[in-house]
């Protein structure tokens, strides 16, 4: 990705004001109590079977709010192109196999497992839960991970120019196949606004480099941010 500062920089003055301002917002913020997500976290998991993403709504479809047969969150989705999904999966694998922290089933097997138990006539209607754990189980794993896309906006302009920013939004979550309870989520939900827009969105900016972002670049910025968020492994896989 192109290294270069967008040309037009705040003045050092605004930067620093805003550094000190930030910081003193996060010495004076009251931490926030785990959710039950959060503290059920603390499960023990070394082996985690990678779904990857699904789109909230295909191609084609018209958008509405749809609600995770998951999590139970709704939020209002849009169609998301089947590369976005592709991709972002992609993404995210190559992103928890460099963390190291769990044996990992990818996408690819995964998938051929989804296939051929969605085969059996008898497993036509399958909750999306319920099909969370059946894969789970076939690999002996201790969570799988799994999310979906809910809008995939592309941006319109040029790194220095943007006439419309890119916004995406999706989440993540590890399912426990044993009883199919959601043990940690994340989501990301962002349009890419400028500075001066919105001077609490330091970290973005500075991320990318003052440039106006792909919705490809801003989604994996968030699955970073996210990714380094997931549960450590209970013991260090086996050689």
């Amino acid at each position: 990705m192109p290294k270069q500062l967008i040309k037009r920089t705040p003045h050092l003055f605004c930067v620093l004001a805003l550094l000190c301002f930030t910081t003193m917002m996060a010495g004076c913020s009251p931490k926030k109590a785990p959710s039950q997500t959060e503290a059920a976290s603390t499960a023990p998991i070394s082996r985690v079977v990678v779904m990857g993403f699904k789109a909230a709504i295909s191609e084609g479809e018209a958008p509405e709010v749809f609600r995770n047969p998951v999590t139970g969150s709704a939020l209002m989705s849009y169609p998301v192109p089947r590369f976005a999904v592709e991709g972002l999966t992609d993404e995210l694998f190559d992103l928890v196999v460099s963390r190291k922290k769990w044996e990992l089933a990818p996408p690819g097997q995964a998938r051929g497992v989804v296939e051929k138990i969605l085969s059996s006539d008898s497993q036509v209607g399958m909750r999306p839960v319920k099909l969370l754990q059946e894969v789970g189980n076939t690999f002996g794993a201790d969570a799988v991970l799994a999310g979906y896309i809910y809008r995939w906006r592309e941006r319109e302009g040029t790194d220095f120019a943007a006439e419309r920013p890119a916004s995406v939004a999706f989440d993540l979550y590890l399912v426990h196949p044993a009883d199919g309870s959601v043990i940690w989520r994340r989501n990301f939900n962002k349009t890419q606004q400028s500075l001066f827009e919105n001077l609490f969105d330091f970290s973005t900016y500075i991320k990318s480099g003052g440039r106006w972002l792909t919705a490809g670049q801003l989604a994996i910025l968030g699955l970073k941010q996210i990714s380094d968020q997931l549960p450590g492994p209970s013991k260090a896989p086996e050689e």
